[in-house]
């Protein structure tokens, strides 16, 4: 039984020592804040600009949610949607060059950083013990992103001072899951996706506390991280953006 309360542990659900196959709702909200997102767009004619350091980037709201099937004892497949957006205000004291187009010096810039993110991922639950539990799968990932920079149209009717950077595409990644049951009905989650390559990274890790207060319903409390970016000629883009959040998990 503690096994099943294991995986019911890391599904945030709860299910019966018969119920196998089940599905879980998941839902993530609470604060987001960047420590740094450094971006330069082309990388070879563009200019290196800070929206972390150089620019007042305000902490945000987010809700990210997602949906698993359980089955066959250890195996579960999720869709996850995770939608993601700051926005930066503030001037610099050079020129910046951003995807050819020119912010003159101490101009006032406004900045949309967009992030979405979907992905479908399979996991399967390789090791199942009294106190641990340890998942290892895949996820496909598509990326919806954008990085725009504009001049700030109160101050000038200028309208064609508008730049931005837009990407769709996809992102194999890694997913791994390691639950500590360090005392009944609760435990201790990291969960994420991650994989880097020399053309650039990304990674999406979680810490949480986690238990179940019912019988299909679990609470949790945790930190996220959400890092990495590319190196290319196209795009130079780094970013590292922490997430405080709060959430709650309905099985049935």
């Amino acid at each position: 039984m503690k096994k099943i309360l294991l995986v019911f542990i890391l599904a945030a659900g709860s299910m019966s020592a018969g119920d196998f196959q089940h599905f879980a709702l998941d839902v993530e909200s609470g604060t987001i804040f960047i420590s740094y997102s450094d971006i330069q767009i082309p990388k070879s004619t563009g200019t290196l600009i800070s929206f972390a350091d150089e620019l007042e980037t305000d902490p945000a709201f987010f809700i990210r949610g997602r949906f698993t099937y359980y089955f066959n004892r250890g195996n579960m497949i999720s869709v996850l949607f995770a939608p993601l957006t700051l926005n930066a205000t503030g001037s610099v004291d050079h020129d910046v060059v951003f995807e050819g187009v020119t912010f003159a010096a101490n101009t006032v810039l406004n900045t949309v950083y967009k992030f979405n993110s979907y992905r479908l991922t399979y996991e399967h639950f390789w090791f199942v013990g009294e106190r641990w539990c340890l998942g290892l799968g895949v996820t496909a990932k598509i990326r919806d992103a954008k990085i725009s920079i504009a001049k700030d149209l109160e101050l000038s009717v200028d309208t064609a001072r508008i730049s931005e950077k837009t990407d769709l595409g996809f992102v194999p990644l890694i997913k791994l899951s390691v639950v500590w049951q360090f005392i009944p009905r609760f435990a201790l989650v990291l969960d994420g996706d991650a994989l880097a390559a020399p053309q650039g990274r990304a990674e999406d890790v979680s810490l949480a506390i986690q238990g179940d207060i019912g019988q299909n319903l679990s609470l949790k409390l945790g930190y996220r991280v959400l890092e990495g970016g590319s190196d290319v000629e196209e795009v130079y883009s780094f970013t590292w953006i922490n997430y405080l959040f709060a959430g709650a998990t309905v099985s049935f």
